[in-house]
């Protein structure tokens, strides 16, 4: 199984780079991910190419033109397409909204540019608004690029250990326990004993100690007063809060 996703953007030179290395390009290189980034500029019907306008009653900045977005997306939506607008307003992009749109066949990630889009398109053709964060970028470009590569490792066959993508930070509601590689010692710092100690069960309990203990510290809002944990974080949590 593959997934298709066709990026809209007005910028297509910021996607030369960085969706040409690592794990997207091995997964455009097996089949996995067809990725497609297209102009929609090239839909605008009018000889200077116009893709955007003042907005009616005024205000700063402009917005995009609805005749453009709704060419571009029609052009591209089949049965099953999933469009996506990449809007500060979409809700926050998270590990878990990653896995529901690893499941989708097409995506359609539209990028947001200047003061947004005309509200037409919103309503009538987009599914999901999608944000990264509180924060204002330039346009939607790179929060495009970063749900291409959170959802492509989601993609069967893509990691060379499946099991890596289970185990990572926000996955199961925790951040990731602390890691350590070969020497044991360095400069005095010891890895702990019961990572050496070959006791799997035992490592195990530890992992989840440690990782309810960071993520306690440091992103306290992941954990839900709700979630099933014994005293010492033994249990996996029965769901994730991740937004």
């Amino acid at each position: 199984m593959s997934l298709r996703i066709d990026v809209l953007t007005l910028f297509p030179g910021m996607f030369a780079g960085p969706l040409d290395e690592s794990i997207v390009r091995r997964a455009r290189d097996r089949g996995i991910l067809d990725l497609r980034i297209v102009d929609f500029r090239g839909f605008a019907r009018d000889k200077h190419k116009t893709v955007d306008d003042r907005p009616f009653g005024g205000g700063p900045g402009m917005l995009l033109k609805p005749e453009p977005l709704f060419e571009a997306v029609e052009s591209l939506r089949q049965p099953g397409t999933k469009t996506v607008l990449l809007s500060p307003s979409g809700r926050k992009f998270s590990q878990a909204a990653a896995g529901g749109l690893a499941k989708e066949k097409h995506l359609i990630l539209v990028c947001g540019s200047y003061e947004g889009v005309d509200e037409r398109f919103r309503d009538r053709l987009v599914d999901e608004e999608i944000s990264i964060g509180d924060y204002v970028l330039t346009n939607g470009a790179l929060p495009a690029m970063v749900v291409i590569d959170t959802v492509c490792r989601l993609l069967p066959g893509v990691l060379g250990d499946e099991a890596s993508s289970v185990d990572e930070s926000f996955t199961n509601g925790f951040l990731e326990y602390p890691q350590y590689t070969r020497p044991a010692e360095f400069r005095g710092m010891k890895v702990p004993e019961i990572l050496l100690s070959g006791h799997h069960a035992e490592i195990e309990k530890w992992r989840r100690r440690q990782a309810l203990k960071r993520t306690s510290e440091r992103r306290p809002d992941l954990l839900s007063d709700s979630m099933n944990h014994d005293p010492d974080g033994l249990k996996k949590p029965s769901g994730s809060k991740t937004e």
